[in-house]
């Protein structure tokens, strides 16, 4: 017997929230529904923040429901508040366009959207045209300024000042669940935990309007146990785009995730049978490092290629075995600017690849002796690394797990 998406969901620790536990049971059990989630288009490219959602609509799509994707073009033009200690920075209308252009390309590798599978919506569509008094006539008059008050995602930007347009996106993505449940028969809405307010006032505006029961229901973020949002490296966030972070960077970060998280990461982000992953020994060394391995490569081939999962795994074994081999690491090219009397200073080498942000923050590593150059500690800030050598290029260690080639 299949079992029930929704079982799959808990035993694995997805759910957060869910209005109605019984009924969304019977509900996914019984019949193969129409469901969302929306995303907003404020960047052009994914990122780790994304995956849960990605993740829960392939569930959900494999067990035979219909994921609608529905893309912001019309809330990001007002950004939402959740979460932020100040107001998003407003993006015209071209910019959401490419990101949500952006968005697809990236989506379509997780989600079928081959005939009819999964549909791809845009809510610009019914907002951006929307007479005003018409919506506070038809919507606004459902919703109790003080109950959205009492609400998590207000009352954080109440002492910093909310502004009176983000007052606004509770009742648009609201209004998002009311169309697509006369239009598209769409019975839940899925979403982080943090949108929990959001989802409850698009549940009620359906009962309100057209006496309809949908459901909503919220998934586990995906967080360190000390509860900071994973997906952020010193370099910033952790991309999908490969142009952002590349391969390899990607691979590493799931691989030098800390060791308490690695088993609530294979239950939440792959396949990986739930009894397998209960089996691993998290007393032996060589047994987390496997199972970092595995969930790494697993990623990276979901989110790019298997091809360039064996290339990460391969270059991180050589390069953690003492090889040499850095053909598929993060690179970066000198400016020949940088070169005087034959050489580039270690210290500029740094700032250009990014490792650090600063040459003092340079110098500081240097001499707290946290830097390496092709497998030799480097304890003198004034070091130089000669044309010569960077015309073959050179491999920078960062503490114990950062590399990077650089070259000329």
């Amino acid at each position: 017997m299949e079992k029930n998406v929704f079982d799959l969901f808990q035993e694995r620790g997805l759910v957060a929230q869910v209005t109605d536990e019984e009924a969304v049971r019977n509900l996914l059990g019984r019949e193969k529904i129409t469901f969302y989630t929306g995303f907003d288009a404020t960047a052009d490219s994914l990122h780790v923040g994304h995956f849960m959602q990605l993740i829960v609509m392939r569930h959900m799509q494999q067990a035979g429901h219909r994921p609608i994707i529905l893309l912001g073009g019309g809330t990001t033009m007002v950004g939402d508040p959740t979460g932020k200690t100040d107001m998003r920075k407003m993006l015209s209308k071209e910019q959401i366009q490419h990101n949500v252009e952006c968005f697809k390309k990236q989506m379509s590798k997780f989600i079928d959207v081959s005939d009819g599978k999964a549909l791809f919506l845009n809510n610009a569509d019914w907002l951006l045209n929307l007479n005003y008094i018409d919506f506070l006539r038809e919507i606004g008059v459902h919703f109790s300024v003080n109950k959205m008050l009492t609400y998590e995602c207000f009352k954080t930007r109440l002492e910093r000042g909310l502004s009176f347009i983000e007052f606004n996106y509770m009742l648009m993505q609201s209004y998002d669940f009311l169309q697509l449940a006369r239009k598209y028969n769409c019975k839940m809405e899925f979403g982080g935990n943090d949108q929990w307010s959001n989802i409850i006032g698009g549940v009620e505006l359906n009962r309100r309007c057209d006496g309809r029961d949908v459901y909503g229901m919220t998934f586990t973020l995906l967080t360190t146990r000390e509860g900071k949002k994973m997906g952020k490296t010193e370099k910033g966030a952790v991309w999908l785009d490969p142009e952002k972070t590349s391969p390899y960077e990607f691979f590493q970060y799931w691989r030098n995730i800390d060791d308490c998280e690695v088993q609530n990461c294979l239950k939440l982000l792959t396949n990986v049978p739930v009894d397998e992953i209960e089996a691993i020994d998290m007393t032996d060394g060589r047994s987390i490092n496997n199972a970092k391995e595995r969930l790494a490569f697993e990623l990276t081939s979901l989110v790019h290629s298997k091809e360039d999962a064996q290339k990460a795994l391969d270059t991180a074994r050589s390069l953690f075995g003492g090889g040499a081999d850095a053909e598929h690491m993060p690179s970066t090219t000198l400016s020949p600017d940088l070169v005087s009397d034959g050489a580039v200073t270690l210290l500029d080498a740094m700032v250009a690849a990014k490792l650090t942000a600063s040459k003092g923050e340079a110098r500081r590593l240097i001499q707290q002796g946290g830097i390496s150059l092709d497998g030799q500690k480097i304890e003198d800030p004034m070091h130089t690394i000669s044309v010569e050598q960077l015309s073959n290029g050179v491999v920078i260690k960062k503490g114990k797990k950062v590399y990077h080639k650089i070259s000329l």
